[in-house]
């Protein structure tokens, strides 16, 4: 065992890690595409061997840290051996670009088809040709919804506030939505587009914020829907194809993000109608989504704190500086000291995955597996 010091970033090469190295030096003939998927290889299989070493009965803490923050990951030894698994075949098939090489995001898709890896791999592909051909990778650069402030007015939501655990908060107001005059103010796909783009700017912002300010990992969201007056014509056909296609795109592509949802306001006519819907869903989602009539108030209360909570929905919360509480886009993800460290975070971690490629081809060892914990962009292990 040897240790050397490159760029500031300790390395301790064993003695397998100095003769993997010695392959790579001797194989300056390959092309260098197959020594990088090579080496990956070697990583995956170094990744592979840390996770079994580590499994235990039950549920474990992963400690990470941001910078002088500790980011609690709970995560059950099945699902980790499941991952790992899942990882494997991701990467045998060429699907696991750099940028969704995350264990949270592979298990919200086994989870999503029960554990069937096949199942999840296939789900996968489809996310990633579709994150190819809309262009959602770089939407948050590419796309402005300029109508926004317009569109807000017939088709009232937004995030506001986090639950008594840390999650953001989605609000809907669907039966003020006015479809009609919704698509004078935008199109069906450029609405897509912003919802697509709002999926994305939760995962790179608002998630992470929530996990900074909470202290543990979050990726779920909590969800109202005030249904108070829908009636047929909030749900003609534009508005039927709109939600269809948002229902397919956050099944698909963003699945098993919801922790759970309240529909409040709920006549008999709607219950009459949830009551067969319901039949038809997966048991395990529709124990996530609570119906409530009118008196809905402390079932909120018990899950969202008060000063979370809208006023109108029976908190304290009015943003009444910020035009109201779904114009204020209220929660951590607005604290500047937070989005700083966000930013901070997602910047080093481009940095060093850019910095371990360059040198990926001569070293092996614990560089590479720095580069994989590196990156998970929202929890930062400890170096």
């Amino acid at each position: 065992m040897s240790e050397s010091n490159i760029d500031g970033i300790e390395i301790s090469v064993s003695n397998d890690e100095r003769r993997d190295r010695a392959d790579a030096e001797n194989s300056e003939d390959e092309p260098k595409h197959r020594r990088m998927r090579s080496l990956r290889k070697k990583a995956l299989h170094a990744s592979t061997k840390l996770t079994h070493s580590l499994k235990k009965r039950g549920k474990r803490k992963v400690d990470c840290r941001v910078p002088r923050i500790p980011i609690e990951d709970v995560r059950d030894a099945g699902e980790e051996q499941a991952v790992s698994s899942f990882r494997e075949v991701l990467f045998a098939r060429n699907l696991l670009p750099e940028r969704h090489d995350d264990y949270h995001m592979m298990l919200r898709f086994l989870k999503a088809r029960k554990f069937d890896v096949e199942k999840a791999a296939q789900m996968w592909d489809e996310m990633l040709q579709w994150r190819n051909e809309f262009g959602t990778d770089t939407i948050l650069e590419d796309f402005e919804f300029h109508e926004l402030e317009e569109v807000l007015q017939y088709y009232p939501q937004g995030y506001h506030g986090v639950d008594k655990d840390g999650r953001p908060v989605y609000i809907e107001l669907l039966g003020k939505v006015e479809p009609n005059k919704l698509v004078q103010t935008t199109t069906v796909e450029r609405y897509i587009k912003y919802h697509v783009q709002e999926f994305e700017r939760a995962f790179r912002e608002k998630f992470p914020a929530c996990s900074i300010a909470a202290q543990k990992h979050i990726d779920t969201t909590t969800t109202i829907l005030d249904v108070h007056g829908v009636g047929w014509k909030n749900f003609g056909k534009i508005a039927r194809d709109l939600v269809r296609c948002m229902q397919k795109i956050d099944g698909d592509y963003y699945p098993e993000t919801l922790h759970q949802m309240f529909i409040v306001n709920a006549g008999a006519g709607f219950k009459l109608i949830w009551s067969t819907i319901k039949g038809l869903l997966d048991p395990k989602t529709s124990s996530k989504i609570h119906v409530l009539g009118a008196k809905y108030q402390s079932r909120l209360l018990e899950a969202i704190d008060a000063s979370q909570l809208p006023e109108f929905f029976g908190g304290l919360c009015t943003c009444s500086n910020q035009g109201g509480c779904l114009r204020s886009n209220k929660g951590p993800w607005s604290d500047p000291l937070i989005m700083k460290i966000v930013h901070s975070m997602e910047s080093s971690a481009l940095r060093d995955i850019v910095q371990v490629s360059d040198i990926e081809e001569t070293v092996t060892g614990s560089v590479r597996l720095r580069a994989l914990k590196v990156q998970m962009l929202m929890i930062l292990d400890p170096l």
